[in-house]
């Protein structure tokens, strides 16, 4: 039977039969992965730990009829446990996980796995807040996937910035001729964070008020829940604090 490797994050696991599992995955080099993982309920298993959400796995894989086996998983990254014991870093990363998933089913490349295993590191170390980790991952992997937004020209008519308004259906910041009534005002510090949150400037994100990083994720959750077309259900079990 024809087999093959891959490095992996596992985005979600669901029950199959009494002891195994399908787990769907993110590859560095095969994308989006569905495979049965046979006996990872048990208690002798091996494996189970090594494939849980968040973890990242050097695993290699059986070719199946319908879905892959796990032949074997060598752990890459232990980050579950540490964010699985923080509620912020939980939701964070459902979040992440969740866009990865959604993602991945149009495409999705190395860099959206690099992308994705570096966000949840940074979760499971406490390396900044949790929210402002997964505002930066979501816009940064829009962004990998042609849907960055446009912060310095209006996203209508290209009237150069800055600008005082926001519309996510447009694309980015938007001019005072082309905002429609409901577009949101946004501030010239939140426009400079959502470009240190785009471009991983991360002294500027920890610098940033309380006010300007409630701001910033409000507009970075509707950009990202109108681009992928229906919302993102752990978004709303964030807390807005930080």
């Amino acid at each position: 039977m024809p087999t093959y490797r891959d490095e992996v994050v596992v985005l979600r696991t669901h029950k199959l039969g009494e002891a195994d599992r399908i787990v769907t995955m993110l590859g560095r080099r095969h994308g989006k992965i569905r495979a049965v993982a046979k006996g990872v309920r048990r208690t002798s298993s091996r494996l189970g730990a090594r494939l849980e959400p968040f973890m990242v796995a050097d695993a290699q894989f059986y070719i199946g009829r319908n879905l892959d086996i796990v032949q074997q998983a060598e752990s890459l990254g232990t980050y579950g446990a540490d964010i699985a014991a923080d509620y912020d870093r939980y939701t964070a990363a459902s979040a992440m996980v969740e866009t990865a998933d959604r993602l991945a089913d149009a495409e999705a490349s190395a860099h959206h796995y690099f992308l994705l295993v570096g966000g949840l590191r940074a979760l499971a170390q406490g390396a900044h807040g949790s929210r402002s980790i997964l505002d930066s991952y979501l816009l940064r992997a829009l962004a990998l996937s042609g849907w960055a937004p446009g912060l310095d020209a209006c996203a209508r008519c290209g009237a150069l910035g800055p600008h005082r308004w926001f519309l996510a259906q447009s694309g980015g910041a938007v001019c005072d001729s082309c905002a429609p009534a409901g577009a949101a005002r946004i501030e010239s510090d939140t426009t400079a964070l959502l470009r240190a949150l785009l471009a991983g400037e991360w002294d500027t994100v920890d610098a940033a008020s309380t006010r300007s990083a409630a701001s910033a994720s409000g507009l970075v959750a509707a950009y990202a829940q109108f681009h992928l077309e229906r919302g993102i259900r752990s978004l709303s079990q964030m807390e807005h604090t930080r």
